[in-house]
């Protein structure tokens, strides 16, 4: 993508806007918290704990792509006027790279192509320590509010 600025209305989203309505939804029973937007990114974190681990102590595939979804899936609201689109997920991919087993997990949305009816968006989610944790791929669809 290009140096622009990405979002709707030419401006950087708000983190606070994002963490706002987490209580009593996933992102907040797995404790995702926005951390960061950029010009072309949005970045939240995870935690690696009893909530988000498979039996065998490692970061469960699930809690990876839940919030893959949810970084990528919010990242797209923000680069349509919401008062006239939804966006909503089509297809999710993940492929696990590495265990994690305590800490936080990073997963970071970039565009790969946003288009008038269809989205795509990488999710790199890393460790503390920058190593690459799982690399998921989001597919979403741009739909006009007056279709429902």
């Amino acid at each position: 993508m290009s140096d622009n600025i990405i979002w709707w209305g030419g401006e950087l989203p708000h983190l606070a806007d994002f963490n706002a309505h987490a209580e009593g939804h996933l992102q907040g029973y797995l404790g995702i918290e926005f951390v960061e937007v950029g010009a072309e990114s949005i970045t939240a974190r995870m935690p690696v704990d009893e909530r988000t681990r498979q039996p065998y102590g490692r970061l469960h595939g699930g809690a990876s792509v839940a919030l893959a979804e949810t970084v990528g899936s919010v990242a797209a609201s923000s680069t349509v006027d919401r008062t006239q689109f939804a966006t909503v997920g089509m297809e999710i991919n993940a492929n696990h790279i590495r265990p994690a087993y305590e800490g936080w997990v990073y997963g970071t949305a970039t565009p790969v192509n946003l288009g008038r009816t269809t989205q795509v968006w990488s999710i790199r989610i890393v460790d503390e320590a920058g190593k690459l944790v799982c690399i998921s791929r989001l597919t979403m669809a741009v739909i006009s509010l007056d279709r429902k």
